[in-house]
């Protein structure tokens, strides 16, 4: 959360949404090229841990292989850092690669150890390595973009201002991100030294197996990245009118307040894998997992609902020029659902060892999102890329769980996981309905709305506490 309260200072401090522009897109290559450049390993570690005695072999092995490919990555980085510069279309700000490329590189290393962390079930020690890079970044955004710009542009002279005033380069601007990441990611790997601190061994018979379980994982998770980032880098090429990185800006704002989902899931993804592979030997893992899926479900469905009751005042969130494209909410919400759906779906794959299947799946949805995106971006900017990204998740969940019956059967409740987004979504639209016809003040409009966000959870409680969940789905 703390990490995404960094958006207003962006939207407010940088008002021209092609600033931001610059920021979504090229985070949308770090998240692709962190997939490529961890290529499966962390999956790969949890999978092999638990089926080998020697898990500190499994680590090492994992871990120099990620050292020599990252190495190699940053090398060819910084030596084509100009000629990558011009190709992207800065070349004028070569250090974005520069800086890009030195932050993938850090993360990468310092992915394995986390994954660790995560094997060993050390959440305490998890938890305060990521809050700490949090923070960090944090600190330096406020800094560097909240403090050392304002005191520049104020004309600060004297004291810890003008001192602030002299640190800001405008020439920079909001490379400044890129910075502040920097500084937090360099700083987390200092911390994480004692995780490295590993006899070093390597087992080739080891790597080879590992690599076959994991690079389909990685062509998947790169699939699902084409699914999720690459909408944003074809708005910028596809958008109709020579406006493409202002609609960027605007969807690349929009879609963090979808932020509460997101974070959500990626919390869940954290806990999830590990918990799935520590359970699968039990004889009740099975529904087991058809409980984790329904609770999963309820909580989506109560923060879809409780970001669309609040929308009025949550667009707040972003600076006035990036409200513009405030539809797009409701219909990401609903695809970050349907993504963590599909994860946990796709646990079978993973457990009878058929990963294959992940990377069938992702590049289905990759295929949607192309073809989606090449039709309706030109027509429909920015709400043709938001409806791609649903359409693409919904599919692949739907796949994902007709496979996952023939393979690896799991007793999942389909009522509750298809009735309660759906009447999250069916109040959405009457309470929009009522709305229009209707005139309340600000504050009467905040109450209605949270009263019908309390009687859907209430409702909830009422199917779960009593056993009513297949009757009243019926209805």
């Amino acid at each position: 959360m703390l990490n995404y309260l960094l958006v207003p200072l962006y939207t407010y401090q940088f008002s021209r949404p092609d600033d931001f522009g610059v920021i979504t897109e090229f985070y949308a290559y770090i998240a692709f090229l962190n997939i490529v450049l961890i290529y499966g390993m962390e999956t790969a570690l949890f999978n092999f841990s638990v089926r080998r005695d020697d898990g500190r072999l499994v680590y090492s092995t994992a871990l120099l292989s990620l050292w020599l490919t990252t190495a190699l990555f940053l090398a060819i980085s910084l030596w084509q850092s100009s000629a990558l510069a011009e190709l992207l279309g800065y070349r004028s700000n070569p250090q974005y690669v520069i800086w890009t490329a030195w932050i993938l590189a850090l993360d990468s290393i310092a992915a394995l150890p986390f994954a660790a962390l995560r094997q060993q079930q050390r959440a305490g020690r998890f938890a305060l390595l990521k809050t700490i890079n949090i923070l960090v970044n944090v600190a330096a955004n406020v800094f560097l973009i909240g403090i050392c710009k304002w005191a520049y542009e104020s004309g600060q002279q004297d004291g810890l201002l003008g001192w602030a005033a002299t640190v800001y380069r405008p020439d920079i601007g909001i490379g400044y991100v890129f910075v502040a990441n920097l500084i937090a990611s360099a700083l987390t790997l200092i911390m994480l030294l004692p995780d490295l601190w590993v006899r070093l061994r390597f087992d080739p018979a080891l790597w080879h197996k590992m690599l076959a379980y994991a690079l389909p994982l990685m062509l998947a998770g790169l699939a699902g990245m084409v699914n999720d980032m690459l909408g944003r880098i074809l708005l910028k090429h596809l958008s109709p009118g020579e406006n493409a990185l202002e609609q960027l800006g605007v969807y690349g704002a929009c879609y963090k307040m979808s932020v509460l989902m997101i974070i959500f899931i990626q919390a869940f993804r954290y806990a999830a894998e590990p918990f799935f592979f520590a359970y699968y030997k039990q004889q009740d893992s099975r529904i087991l997992y058809a409980v984790v899926m329904n609770w999963f479900v309820i909580a989506c469905s109560i923060i879809l609902l409780a970001v669309m009751m609040n929308i009025s005042w949550i667009q707040y969130f972003i600076g006035a020029n990036y409200r513009s494209g405030i539809d797009v909410v409701p219909v990401l919400l609903l695809a970050n659902l349907c993504l963590g759906v599909f994860f946990n779906f796709s646990i079978w794959y993973k457990l009878t060892q058929k990963t294959y299947f992940g990377a069938y799946l992702t590049f289905w949805g990759a295929g949607v999102t192309v073809l989606l995106n090449f039709l309706w971006v030109p027509w429909l900017g920015y709400m043709g890329s938001a409806w791609a990204t649903l359409i693409c998740y919904a599919s692949m969940a739907l796949l994902s769980a007709l496979l996952g019956q023939h393979y690896y059967v799991i007793p999942y409740d389909y009522r509750r996981i298809l009735g309660y987004p759906l009447l999250a979504v069916i109040l959405i639209l009457a309470v929009e309905r009522i709305s229009a016809y209707t005139q309340y003040t600000r504050l009467e409009d905040i109450l209605i709305h949270n009263a019908v966000l309390l009687m859907f959870v209430f409702c909830i409680f009422i199917v779960e506490k009593f056993g009513a969940g297949r009757a009243f789905l019926r209805v």
